[in-house]
């Protein structure tokens, strides 16, 4: 089974923090009984790093957005992780659609569990399409930090 990818955000992170004036990043809140809840200190761990490391502006304030909210498209990037099942109604695989082909962008963070679920969940985001893991040569790998091995492995299922 090919990993769920996942793009380091560190360069999205710098890229629209220096057009906009703030970026703030939400965590998303979906049904299905995973706990999208877990690692709370992630994102403030992320947050803090990028603008000490990176020098942005990124807000501290990490907010809460429903799947199938019309708010969250007031978020450039949203964060989704968990450990288990995740469920989403056809208006939330309609909203979320909508939001990514805007330019919005998903993170999500396989927190042991999370993969098969949201492997199934997005093909009624995208139907028909696959995930597609990048090779190591990909530039988005060669930017502020090197991963000269791709996205590094915590581990493996």
């Amino acid at each position: 089974m090919k990993k769920l990818f996942l793009i380091p955000v560190l360069l999205l992170l710098l890229t629209i923090s220096s057009i906009a004036q703030q970026v703030q990043i939400a965590l998303l809140k979906y049904n299905g009984g995973g706990d999208w809840y877990a690692n709370p200190t992630s994102l403030p761990n992320l947050v803090a790093f990028c603008n000490k490391n990176l020098n942005t502006t990124i807000s501290t304030e990490i907010p809460t957005v429903e799947v199938g909210s019309s708010e969250l498209f007031n978020y450039p990037i949203i964060d989704m992780t968990g450990h288990g099942n995740v469920i989403f109604s056809p208006e939330e695989a309609e909203n979320l659609r909508k939001y990514l082909i805007a330019g919005g962008f998903l993170h999500v963070s396989d927190n042991y569990g999370l993969d098969k679920y949201i492997r199934r969940e997005m093909k009624k985001v995208f139907p028909g399409k696959e995930f597609v893991e990048l090779p190591n040569s990909h530039p988005i790998y060669h930017q502020k930090y090197d991963f000269p091995y791709g996205l590094p492995k915590i581990h493996d299922p």
